[in-house]
């Protein structure tokens, strides 16, 4: 099992351009795989953790339904965004400028076969960084990511997730709204839900911004911690 997980920083990238890189590396680590059970091999494979941020995009996940962007090609020019129906699980969901984006790229067979643990510690490593800002963030029943004041009338998303895996490799990941524009999320039912709010972590704290990098280091050094995980 190897347990090292090879971590890029990306910068602002653009979304289909991500994209296509995470397909090569999660393609890279299934073939590997199908190579050593059809050769009998036991060479290891690889994990990655990408962070990026995104121009201003709309994305659909293949269950999702496309009534759920409430505005047009048009409008979508207007607003500089683009809009990409993609391969991960969940409804749409936004990113842009401000948000963390992170992809983690695992070989779920390198720590564990349990995609719903999976998705657990994703959010516990989000609950974790909120933490360390006074933020008291949880989960909301059979609605993925990353809420606060869950159950209540006030109940609001700060960190969408929605992921793919075959062969229990990963991709796709978490979108982490640090300083966030949040105006673009009125454009989307966001991840299929309505009547619920989004936030943002420099929202909650009332100043204008939160240091990315700072928060980058809290969600690397939890990630580690709880995957048991050496980042390289």
């Amino acid at each position: 099992m190897n347990k090292k997980v090879q971590f890029e920083e990306l910068g602002l990238k653009d979304y289909k351009d991500t994209w296509e890189y995470q397909e090569r590396l999660f393609k890279n680590i299934l073939d590997q795989k199908i190579r050593n059970r059809r050769e009998g091999t036991t060479e290891v494979t690889g994990n990655h953790l990408l962070f990026v941020e995104h121009p201003h995009v709309y994305t659909l996940g293949k269950s999702g339904d496309i009534s759920n962007l409430l505005i047009n090609e048009e409008q979508l020019k207007q607003k500089k965004a683009t809009f990409y129906k993609i391969n991960r699980g969940g409804d749409i969901t936004y990113h842009g400028p401000g948000q963390i984006v992170g992809y983690p790229i695992l070989d779920l067979e390198n720590f564990f076969s349990d995609i719903h643990k999976y998705l657990r510690l994703l959010e516990e490593t989000i609950i974790l960084t909120l933490e360390e800002y006074g933020v008291k963030a949880g989960r909301s029943d059979g609605e993925t990511g990353v809420w606060l004041d869950q159950g209540t009338p006030f109940a609001r998303k700060i960190c969408a997730m929605g992921v793919r895996a075959s062969r229990w490799v990963t991709m796709h990941g978490f979108a982490f709204n640090v300083n966030a524009d949040l105006g673009y999320f009125d454009n989307i039912i966001p991840c299929g839900i309505e009547g619920k709010a989004v936030t943002s972590l420099n929202l909650e704290l009332g100043v204008k911004e939160v240091p990315v990098e700072e928060v980058k280091a809290k969600i690397k050094k939890h990630f580690s911690a709880l995957f048991e995980a050496e980042l390289v």
